[in-house]
């Protein structure tokens, strides 16, 4: 009944999200190709087929944490495969103002397309309506931006549904526990992402008859990890479950655990790193499980970029154009299923 009913919310989330999307672009979107072409059905061997080389521009913020440097990694790999694509890649940078001078350089050099994962959303949005209005598709990756006009293609992990996925988690594992203390610790809270994980969370407890009893912050590093765990395992002696935002923050949540010698709960990561599934796997810790935040999201974008240049279309999809929004699964991993997961984790 709880599946049901968490599966119902997201549900209509998503459709109110995706109807208000469909009424924003029912006018003239700003920068939109021409896509007067005959329809046709797209099929895995005409998208995989050698088109004309186009020029894509890639700018991503700077690879300091494990989930950023394996979406970067993933990035380039992915253009390597299509001797059709030029890829040209912008220094990684955390400063919204030089990002800013990436994207205008790109849009002087006329590319065919951007990939981009803005450091932040709401800065990076002018920059992007003025590559839409050069007719340059802008694919945005991760962070969104604050106007529907800034990009063909918004493509993003699921930070709502990862709250849900890891609140539905312990709710199962708590069944019949009404009185059951559950913690989290969660990213930066001034992050739009960090909210909406959090929000996901308290409404899938909310949805068993459990509520968050104690919460902390930390900032997505493994020392703000080991801080903000030490700091909540100490104001609370008893814990039944835990849920960390952040597999490479949890590598400090880990270490605070182990130094206050604490075992009586267990802990559900997230994004999906490597070093957190083969703890699971060893099932030697708190750490039960995990939920994936995919580091696929800016590889997808590149062959998005691609199919939006050469006027492709999504394979599996009907539909002759390739959709203005894709928001990826946030399932979770155990013990059960971590073999299928593992090959293409992340480092932290």
């Amino acid at each position: 009944m709880l599946a049901a009913t968490t599966r119902r919310r997201r549900f209509l989330v998503a459709a109110g999200a995706s109807l208000a999307t469909i009424g924003l672009l029912a006018g003239c979107t700003p920068g939109d190709t021409d896509t007067n072409v005959e329809p046709e059905t797209a099929t895995v061997e005409g998208n995989e087929a050698e088109g004309d080389t186009i020029a894509i521009g890639f700018s991503g913020p700077a690879a300091d944490h494990g989930w950023l440097g394996a979406i970067n990694a993933a990035a380039l790999a992915e253009a390597e495969k299509y001797p059709d694509i030029d890829l040209r890649v912008a220094e990684g940078t955390n400063d919204a103002n030089l990002q800013i001078s990436q994207v205008e350089g790109f849009i002087n050099d006329g590319v065919d397309a951007i990939v981009l994962l803005p450091t932040d959303g709401a800065a990076l949005t002018e920059v992007a309506i003025q590559a839409m209005e050069a007719g340059i598709p802008v694919i945005n990756v991760d962070r969104e931006f604050s106007s529907t006009f800034a990009s063909r293609v918004t493509i993003l992990g699921d930070n709502y549904g990862m709250g849900v996925s890891a609140g539905t988690y312990i709710c199962e594992q708590l069944d019949g526990n009404d009185d059951a203390v559950v913690a989290e610790i969660a990213g930066i809270d001034s992050l739009p992402l960090t909210q909406d994980r959090s929000a996901g969370f308290s409404d899938a407890l909310g949805d068993c008859g459990l509520e968050v009893s104690n919460r902390v912050a930390a900032d997505f590093t493994v020392q703000g990890g080991e801080a903000a765990a030490s700091q909540l395992l100490a104001s609370a002696p008893q814990i039944d479950a835990i849920w960390n935002h952040d597999d490479d923050q949890g590598i400090g949540v880990l270490a605070a655990i182990d130094a206050a010698g604490r075992d009586e709960f267990f802990m559900v990561g997230g994004a999906g790193s490597a070093n957190a599934m083969r703890e699971i796997e060893s099932g030697d810790g708190v750490l039960q499980a995990t939920v994936i935040y995919p580091s696929t999201q800016a590889a997808d974008g590149i062959r998005l970029a691609r199919l939006v240049a050469q006027g492709k279309a999504l394979s599996d999809l009907v539909e002759v154009e390739v959709p203005n929004r894709i928001v990826l699964n946030a399932p979770v991993v155990t013990s059960e299923n971590v073999a299928d997961y593992l090959p293409t984790a992340f480092e932290s």
